[in-house]
Formats: C-alpha cells, structure tokens, sequence
C-alpha cells in the first residue's frame, strides 16, 4: 500500500475506523522522536509537550499503553517524564518481555561495531557526523553535516564494511544500525499485544523505521503516520504532530465510555 490510498484520520472514513479500534482493551502504542514530541535539529533537545504528555499520562492509566521508540529506554524515560505500561527501545532490541538475555549480546557486538567504525570514519566529526551508541544499537546522524548527500554515502560505504553486518534502519538524517536478529518495531508490537492478550492495537509513528509496523498487513492493527508519504504502507496518516493532542483526546474520550461504571452499595 502507498501513500496515494492513505486516509486522513480525521476523514469520516478515518474517524469510522477509529471507532471501531478504540477500546479499553486497545493497545496503544506511539514512537516518540517526530510523534510525541517534535523532531529538532538536537536529538538531545525534544521535549514532549505538556497538554500531550498529560494526556498519555491519563490514557495510561485508563487502556494498555507502550512507546517503541529508536531510543535507549534510559534516555526515553528523560524524556518522557513518565513509565508508561511498556517501554521499547532502540527499534524494538531492548525492553522485550523474554528477550532480555539477548540485550547483552547485541551490546557486545556495537561494542565492535563502534570499535570499526572509529577507524572507518576517522574524520566523522570534520563530515558533520555524530556517533550515537545507545547500547543494544547504534545510530550515525548526519544532520549537521554541510554536504549531507556526500555525508550519507561516507556513512553507507563505512556500514558495507562492517563484520557481522548489521540492519541497517534509515531514518531522517540518520542510520541505524540494527542487530540481524534483533525485533524490529513490529515484532515488538505483535510481542505486546500477545503478552498482554490485546486483540487489537493503534500505532502512530512518523518515519522509516515506523514502516516495520505499517508493513505488517495486520487488519487488527491500526496504522497512522504523522505526516503522508507516498512511500509510506501506512493506511492513515495525520496531517502534523500538531494533531497528536486531539488524537489522545480522542482516545481517552472514547476510551473512558467503554469503561463501566463504578456499582456502590
């Protein structure tokens, strides 16, 4: 599927399908960087907007919530300003319930991986490009680089070099560097919902590495990109981050008249 199908959410055919996917037995999961919160040309600096944390906070507290994020779970929860029901980082290696003996793995092998990289890209930082290790991947960002074409292809030959190779995940102005059998953010997803006996879920996310999630075909998940593309398999899409904040109250209003009444004696 493509960007050309894609349905604003907001459409009636959208609010139709939200209808029928909204639950207080709904999973609902979110990425974080260019979704909760906008993008900006610091990754250290994103700050989630109150009004929008505040209601995830509520959401949370009233429906199954979880953040899949290509973050480190420690550096998301700065962020955040909260622990929702599940944290997922780094695109779906880190957080998993009965995956955790393989984080030290994947840790060990960027640990390589960087090692290699120093010697590939002696001049990263004269290129524009920064380094992030964030422990069970690692992510090269190319934003600040002055020629950002020739940056990318610096980056890319470097990556073809590595030993084991990697998965390469691309993203705005950066690249991912994945382990090969690491859960990507759709296994996760489906990982959640099994785990807690969720039949269906919503997924809003906003880039590249959100596509393992939109390309599942699943007719029991919901998928909605921040901003259309017509690259994208995503079904739904918002027109802006600007619209997550009517998103979650849209959630929580429908959420909460799902929830029955409390009976008093």
């Amino acid at each position: 599927m493509t960007g050309k199908s894609m349905t604003y959410l907001f459409s009636s055919a959208g609010k139709a399908a939200l209808k029928t996917f909204v639950h207080r037995t709904t999973l609902f999961a979110f990425d974080l960087d260019g979704t909760l919160a906008p993008i900006v040309a610091d990754p250290g600096k994103i700050a989630i907007p109150d009004d929008v944390r505040n209601r995830l906070i509520e959401l949370d507290r009233m429906a199954p919530v979880a953040i899949i994020t290509g973050r480190s779970r420690k550096d998301a929860l700065l962020h955040l300003g909260f622990t929702p029901g599940f944290l997922v980082g780094n695109h779906g290696a880190e957080g998993l319930p009965g995956r955790e003996a393989y984080e030290t793995e994947y840790v060990h092998l960027c640990r390589g991986w960087k090692e290699q990289l120093h010697m590939f890209l002696e001049n990263r930082s004269t290129a524009g490009i920064v380094l992030e290790d964030k422990g069970s991947t690692l992510s090269l960002h190319y934003r600040s680089a002055h020629n950002r074409e020739w940056t990318h292809k610096e980056i890319l030959t470097a990556v073809d070099r590595l030993v084991p190779p990697p998965r390469p995940v691309s993203g705005k102005f950066v690249e991912n560097l994945v382990p090969m059998d690491a859960s990507h953010k759709g296994d996760a997803l489906l990982c959640i919902m099994q785990h807690l006996g969720c039949s269906r879920a919503i997924f809003i996310g906003d880039d590249e590495t959100d596509e393992d999630v939109f390309r599942l075909s699943n007719d029991n998940i919901l998928g909605v990109r921040v901003g259309m593309s017509p690259l994208s398999s995503s079904r739904y899409y918002l027109r802006n981050q600007d619209e997550i904040g009517v998103l979650l109250d849209r959630f929580i209003e429908t959420t909460d008249k799902e929830i029955p009444p409390v009976m008093y004696q």
